[in-house]
């Protein structure tokens, strides 16, 4: 078990240290036959606002030579619909469920915490801020929701502002910085031509999204554990982040493409991948073996001869 927000009352404590991240697996619903959603350590939403929000018109992806840019306008019913839509999925879920919140108004905010704060389903909050956010506008955002609920609030910094505004929302009561969202983008839809802007997803954001949780874990003074965010597909990539000094990863747009990959990841780090065996036979291992299947295939009674 690992504590992913600050010391206190209410803590996040996850069996895993990879996270899925908003926007990848819906509110829940979604991944049931590709993950097996127990091995992550928590699922944070789709974005929802307090007030109904509509799907962007036009282009909502556009491919990329190295990823994807998406462009939903973050449609969602509002957050009582949501609420009582989900709220049983929630409830019953495998694992912790964070609501991730966009911010709108401080006191949007406080109405949101006060709804969250009531439903036992959810173990957190997430807060997304915009890119060009002030260090000011982002203390009264995460002020109005941390004095709302009593659950965590994690909060998702834009990435390339993170640095003049990881402070503020550390001392306005954020229990952990997640760093960072996907950071917007500007691409031409090969079937409309027109420019598009959105949100880009792809594995060039990782070393820019490392460097900035090693700027951070250094040179601000942050009481706040990090969680690292942005363009793992790999073992590797996500363990750099913890490397780096973050308490936990977020698995992205690798959910979209190679969910057994993110499901391996969160496996390895929480320790529950079986290494190969000297002797063992082509069918008697594979890359994503868990402790159980071991377990399933050499009992008690046929030990393990060896591991490399």
């Amino acid at each position: 078990m690992i504590d992913v927000t600050r010391p206190g009352k209410h803590v996040l404590t996850l069996r895993s240290p990879v996270m899925l991240a908003a926007g990848v697996a819906g509110f829940g619903n979604h991944y049931h036959d590709l993950l097996k959603l127990n091995k992550f350590g928590a699922l944070v939403t789709n974005p929802v606002t307090l007030h109904e929000w509509s799907p962007t018109r036009g282009t909502r992806v556009v491919p990329l030579e190295s990823g994807v840019l998406v462009h939903t306008g973050f449609p969602n019913g509002g957050a009582a619909a949501v609420i009582k839509e989900f709220r049983t999925i929630w409830q019953n879920a495998p694992l912790p469920i964070v609501l991730h919140v966009i911010a709108t108004k401080p006191d949007h905010m406080r109405a949101l915490g006060e709804m969250i704060d009531a439903e036992d389903g959810l173990s957190a909050v997430e807060l997304g801020l915009r890119d060009d956010i002030s260090a000011e506008t982002a203390s009264d955002f995460v002020s109005a929701l941390e004095r709302s609920t009593d659950k965590p609030v994690l909060v998702r910094l834009p990435l390339f502002d993170a640095y003049e505004i990881a402070q503020a929302c550390a001392d306005s009561g954020a229990g952990a910085l997640v760093v960072a969202g996907p950071p917007r983008g500007t691409a031409r839809d090969p079937h409309s031509g027109r420019l598009v802007s959105g949100r880009v997803y792809s594995p060039l954001i990782h070393p820019m999204a490392l460097r900035m949780v090693g700027v951070l874990r250094r040179r601000v003074d942050l009481e706040v554990p990090i969680i690292g965010a942005g363009g793992i597909h790999s073992l590797q990539q996500a363990r750099d982040f913890i490397d780096a000094g973050a308490a936990a990863v977020q698995v992205d747009s690798l959910t979209w493409i190679q969910p057994s990959m993110a499901e391996r990841i969160a496996r390895d780090l929480s320790g529950n991948l079986t290494t190969r065996m000297i002797d063992a036979l082509p069918d008697e291992w594979h890359p994503d073996m868990g402790d159980t299947e071991f377990r399933t295939l050499f009992s008690d009674d046929e030990p393990a001869q060896g591991m490399r």
